[in-house]
């Protein structure tokens, strides 16, 4: 393992804080404040922004050319570890995902912990892709859904995309980028990359805490990696980093996939650490998976 050096660059800037964690008021605060916005790339012009709702959940929908006639759909869950992350903070890259891909993105603001413990964001992203089924007419789409999530929300779109075949509702594709999977914690990855690498052990298992509070830990909607079987799951994307503590999460669960007979590619970016693809201005590695992601979405859909 050799780190990028901007990925060094990044951790020497960032440290690891041992300092104890925040209480509401601090989560709160660490939600309105976004000190990396600038490197989270520019907020592009596109013809059609606009906020709407899926039932009671928030959601901004992208549109990056002038027509009005049907297009394939992406729905993006942003990350966060379920308690930070936001419409607003995925602007950018909500922006980005519709120039790169041509579809519809509809950016999903779901219900955050502590506040909304587990199942609330699971719940909600299941609700919005039940939505666009049911009326593709109000999203534009021509009938081909992919979904899509970082981190926590790698979870949620790993969630929604079996419980879409469980309903019989066919997604076209699913992207999974550093996904955390598994609420055991216990992978290789966990052990090598457990402090000092951007996101600590110590982090997610604070982040579980306050989400999952006292569920089930091998519960499917928490844990995906604990899905008892994969087969006929959507075709999958998995990114992963290899400095991050939830590389296996995401190359174990590609793994299941491919063994299951799932069309699946998994690709790893050597040296990168977690979060990176959210932050172009910082990683060029960011640029590079986007472009990769897009060009999967583009032909899956």
């Amino acid at each position: 393992m050799q780190l990028h050096p901007q990925a060094q660059e990044y951790l020497e800037r960032y440290p690891s804080d041992p300092g104890p964690r925040p209480d509401l008021a601090g989560i709160q605060e660490a939600r309105d404040r976004d000190d990396l916005a600038l490197q989270r790339g520019p907020l592009t012009h596109l013809p059609f922004v606009r906020d709407e709702s899926a039932e009671d959940v928030p959601i901004r929908v992208y549109r990056a050319d002038r027509g009005d006639g049907p297009l394939p759909v992406v729905v993006y869950f942003h990350g966060g570890g379920w308690i930070t992350g936001g419409i607003k903070r995925s602007d950018a890259l909500g922006r980005d995902l519709a120039i790169r891909t041509g579809a519809v993105v509809v950016s999903v603001g779901y219900r955050l912990a502590p506040e909304h413990p587990f199942p609330a964001a699971a719940d909600d992203a299941w609700t919005v892709v039940r939505d666009i089924f049911a009326r593709p007419a109000f999203y534009q789409c021509d009938g081909a859904v992919a979904v899509m999530g970082e981190s926590a929300g790698g979870n949620l779109a790993a969630v929604a995309a079996w419980q879409a075949r469980d309903a019989g509702l066919r997604l076209a594709h699913q992207v999974l980028v550093h996904p955390a999977l598994d609420a055991a914690m216990d992978s290789p990855s966990f052990t090598e990359f457990a402090k000092g690498f951007g996101l600590d052990a110590e982090d997610v298992a604070w982040c579980l805490d306050h989400y999952a509070g006292q569920a089930d830990p091998a519960d499917p909607r928490l844990s995906p990696l604990r899905l008892p079987s994969v087969a006929g799951l959507a075709p999958a994307t998995v990114v992963t980093a290899e400095c991050d503590v939830l590389r296996d999460d995401g190359e174990r669960y590609g793994a299941r996939l491919a063994e299951a007979g799932v069309p699946v590619e998994t690709r790893r970016f050597d040296g990168a650490i977690h979060g990176f693809f959210a932050l172009p201005g910082l990683f060029d590695q960011a640029v590079e998976a986007r472009d990769y992601v897009a060009a999967r979405l583009r032909e899956a859909l």
